[in-house]
């Protein structure tokens, strides 16, 4: 079966995706749904983008062997590693082309959301870089918890904004951003973070990201004569790594696709983000995706001991990835994370994100055969959960 990669022109993945949204932010959403297609297929922007890839945040991102956890698990491991970018995670790929998209629509502003704060480092760099003024919202408990983040953010010029309602994490964050976004839309951007969102915003994220696929293609060649891996893995939140890391192969039924999503204290308690195990079709910030719901078919509470990982929903492409079977999504726990987190800094000397680290624990919930070459997108650097690795990791 053929697998559709991009949305059709209302926004929808089969019965997923869509823009759900008040009427005040359909000028801004009708904005941009007319214009992004014709700005990021333009000579002028595709230039400055692979330029400013190449030049700023430093890609090509390595394609690295990983010959004790090779080892280890029988299997040909490798690492992209995205964690190796200019902010130290993928985000910095999508921020790139949103900022760039902002200046072509002649917007001034820019407004974010952010769970680990990767996305907003990544924002507030290119926010300096632009010269526009940054408003990065961000739940009160994710500031506590994700502090060096909250620091990079503010010497980079942004201001950060605690969502003070709910769980006061990622989906507070991106509610305040939207009610923000209303009633300034007509000289602020939305730098959306994640595959989720009103259409165009999952189409958006995913381009920028396809990135890492169309580089692992290039890469795996290099290294074993074939253009394609037999697996790639990525830890799903709203799902931009993963999508980004997926979107070359889609159509390539020899390789696997697993997304590792977040089991947070076991998926039969209330202390889970395992959406796509546990959770039901429903409509979340602008799009018709799979969403955790209460007793009460209400957006239920998310958990994760990862902030990026942190959510209620999920892409609408992932969602379909699903439904279709063609991607296999599993769920890894906090205790499951930690532990691979701690094989790769014991085998291999990398600091892993805690999101990359429910990628990583998917070697040890999978038999993969020895001559596979299995890719693990290793989506961030460790340097902001340093304080729950010194906790958990004796």
């Amino acid at each position: 079966m053929t697998i559709q990669i991009h949305p059709n022109k209302e926004g929808f993945y089969n019965e997923f995706g869509g823009a759900f949204i008040p009427e005040s932010l359909k000028p801004a959403i009708n904005e941009l749904r007319e214009n992004y297609l014709k700005i990021i297929e333009s000579k002028e922007f595709t230039n400055e983008f692979i330029g400013l890839l190449k030049d700023y945040v430093g890609r090509p991102s390595p394609l690295y062997y990983a010959n004790h956890l090779s080892n280890k698990y029988q299997t040909n491991v490798f690492l992209k590693r995205e964690d190796l970018n200019h902010t130290g995670a993928h985000k910095i790929n999508n921020t790139i082309g949103q900022i760039l998209l902002a200046k072509y629509l002649g917007k001034k502003k820019i407004i974010a959301e952010t769970g680990a704060g990767q996305h907003g480092v990544a924002t507030a760099t290119v926010c300096a870089k632009y010269g526009m003024e940054c408003k990065i919202f961000m739940g009160a408990l994710d500031i506590k918890r994700q502090a060096p983040n909250v620091g990079r953010m503010r010497l980079l010029g942004a201001e950060v904004i605690a969502a003070e309602s709910g769980t006061k994490t990622l989906t507070d964050a991106v509610n305040e951003a939207l009610n923000e976004w209303t009633i300034s839309s007509h000289d602020t951007f939305y730098l959306l973070g994640s595959v989720v969102g009103p259409h165009p915003y999952p189409d958006i994220v995913t381009r920028f990201q396809s990135i890492i696929s169309k580089e692992i293609s290039k890469q795996i060649e290099e290294k074993t004569g074939k253009n394609y891996p037999d697996v790639v893995i990525a830890c799903v939140g709203g799902g931009s790594n993963a999508a980004g890391a997926f979107y070359e192969f889609l159509n390539n039924e020899n390789v696997t696709l697993i997304g590792a999503e977040a089991a947070g204290k076991g998926i039969n308690t209330n202390y889970h983000a395992a959406t796509l195990t546990k959770g039901k079709t429903a409509i979340l910030h602008g799009s018709n995706s799979v969403v955790l719901l209460d007793e009460n078919n209400q957006i239920a509470d998310s958990y994760s001991i990862s902030s990026g990982l942190d959510y209620p929903g999920i892409g609408p492409l992932h969602a379909h990835l699903a439904q279709t079977k063609r991607a296999k999504y599993i769920a890894i726990s906090d205790e499951e994370a930690i532990s691979a987190a701690n094989v790769l800094m014991k085998k291999e000397g990398i600091i892993p994100a805690l999101e990359s680290s429910h990628a990583l624990a998917v070697l040890d919930k999978v038999k993969f055969n020895r001559n596979q070459n299995v890719v693990i997108n290793l989506s961030g650097r460790g340097d902001k959960d340093l304080e729950t690795f010194l906790e958990n990791i004796q």
